[in-house]
């Protein structure tokens, strides 16, 4: 199946991209991704080291004549995003990932298919290997565990790094270049509830939301798609005098919006619990019917027995929490146009056995904006009686519209594609905010080819975008500018 990949042009970086995709690489098991991207390195007679949380940096000098100019870092992350459909047998520790051609897509069968960030590291094992192409002294530098903590950038010392110019591949979009990018905290609540015995004679059912789009909670969250953990509450509120929560399992991970979400109720009232279910659906299938075609929400009898449930106020502590705590976008840049500066994404939650655990990511541009945010979802968790604690948080990335790399990208899009690219900030996580606390004053900018759906099994490469991404690093490669 990989092999069709192999014969895509430009075919340097496609055939790098499946010897990558070879290798299971999820964020915090990246022991298998670190060692194959250290061999490659060694076998090229290239220096190539790993720092102390497993970062890996490589290192080239400049072509002949341009040895005067200023050194440039490579820069993409190791791991990918682990989704797969519901339907789909796959074990990503195991198994390499399965990809097909799809027209002008590359796309994988029925999981994520990592080109987030694998094309960009794709691209820079390319360019190492290569005899050819001109570029200055180089050092490739590949982080770990950006898709869930950042650990990789975070733990990068200053002083290891040597280079001037940092070229981070991770946009998603070829025709931007990428300025700044939103910093994002974890907001976790977890809590406990008393359990009670499910009412006597009462009908096991089980209700599921499946067939969302999902995708990243950052550069998707703009689109208003739904949220599996949302629609279940709402689900559950319009039923709640009629049945008693059981369990309740939704989503997978914090940066992805949630897809999937299953409930399982002790019913008092069949007829009831089943007209105000109805109701419901069909209001939420309407109201989401153009965004997501696929939506299934169904209420399945089950012939399992659920013998303990939570108790009535409980489940009203926890239904009012889900109901009141903010998803989605919390406020828009007013500096830049169709920029979200401030989100939230529920990501995950769980109720089983007595407790609960709810589990978001909050990104801003604005640290201000971020911490208000967090804290009224904080407030709105302790007014339930749950425990909130913030982690992970990390910096976003100020625009620096007086960048010397950004006039050097701009003016070359320009001369390449006849018309000028998108300079833009993205509500996404990117790295640079945090490098550029160790190594401030490096000028850094962010591209990319075209990738949709990242985060999700619908994500999707470009196969002209790619060659256009190609030809644009070459060129940028070529032109960097003197010491």
């Amino acid at each position: 199946m990989n092999e069709a990949i192999r014969k895509l042009e430009p075919k340097a970086l496609w055939n790098k991209f499946a010897d990558l995709n070879a290798v299971p690489r999820p964020s915090k098991k990246e022991e298998r991704v670190i060692a194959f991207i250290k061999d490659f390195g060694k076998k090229l007679g290239l220096e190539t080291l790993e720092d102390e949380v497993g970062n890996v940096i490589i290192r080239k000098p400049a072509t002949k004549g341009l040895e005067d100019r200023k050194a440039v870092i490579l820069q993409s992350h190791l791991d990918m995003v682990h989704q797969k459909n519901n339907d789909t047998d796959f074990d990503f520790d195991t198994q390499g990932i399965e990809m097909y051609v799809d027209g002008d897509w590359v796309r994988a069968k029925g999981t994520t298919l990592g080109a987030d960030n694998g094309l960009g590291v794709a691209t820079i094992m390319a360019i190492l290997e290569s005899n050819e192409i001109e570029h200055p002294a180089l050092e490739a530098l590949l982080t770990i565990d950006e898709e869930t903590g950042m650990t990789g950038a975070k733990g990068l010392k200053g002083g290891l790094l040597k280079g001037d110019i940092l070229l981070n591949l991770d946009t998603e979009e070829d025709d931007e270049i990428g300025v700044g990018c939103a910093g994002g905290v974890d907001v976790t609540a977890t809590g406990t509830y008393t359990e009670t015995d499910a009412p006597k004679n009462s009908a096991s059912f089980n209700i599921k939301v499946k067939g969302l789009n999902g995708g990243h909670s950052g550069m998707d969250i703009i689109k208003g798609l739904g949220n599996a953990n949302k629609l279940m509450n709402r689900l559950l509120f319009a039923t709640k005098d009629f049945m008693q929560l059981a369990k309740l399992e939704g989503g997978s991970l914090r940066n992805a919006i949630p897809r999937e979400s299953v409930a399982q109720v002790a019913v008092t009232s069949e007829e009831k619990f089943l007209a105000a279910f109805e109701k419901m659906k069909q209001a939420i299938l309407s109201e989401y019917k153009s965004l997501e075609p696929n939506l299934s929400i169904a209420a399945e009898k089950s012939n399992e027995t659920f013998s303990k449930v939570m108790t009535n106020i409980d489940q009203t502590n926890f239904l009012n929490a889900m109901n009141a705590a903010h998803n989605g976008v919390y406020r828009m840049s007013p500096e830049i146009e169709d920029l979200v500066e401030t989100s939230n994404n529920i990501a995950k939650v769980s109720v089983d056995k007595g407790n609960i655990k709810i589990e978001c990511l909050t990104r801003s541009s604005v640290e201000s904006s971020k911490e208000a945010l967090a804290n009224a979802l904080t407030s709105v968790f302790e007014l339930a009686g749950y425990e909130a604690k913030l982690a992970g948080d990390y910096p976003g990335w100020a625009p620096n519209m007086d960048s010397p790399i950004l006039k050097v990208l701009d003016n070359l899009y320009q001369k390449i594609n006849g018309e000028k690219a998108n300079v833009a900030a993205c509500h996404a996580g990117l790295e640079c905010g945090i490098l550029g606390q160790n190594y401030p004053g490096m000028d850094m900018i962010s591209f990319g080819p075209t990738i949709k759906g990242a985060h999700s099994p619908d994500e999707r490469a470009s196969i002209s975008s790619s060659q256009k991404y190609w030809d644009f690093v070459l060129e940028i490669l070529k032109n960097i500018p003197k010491k």
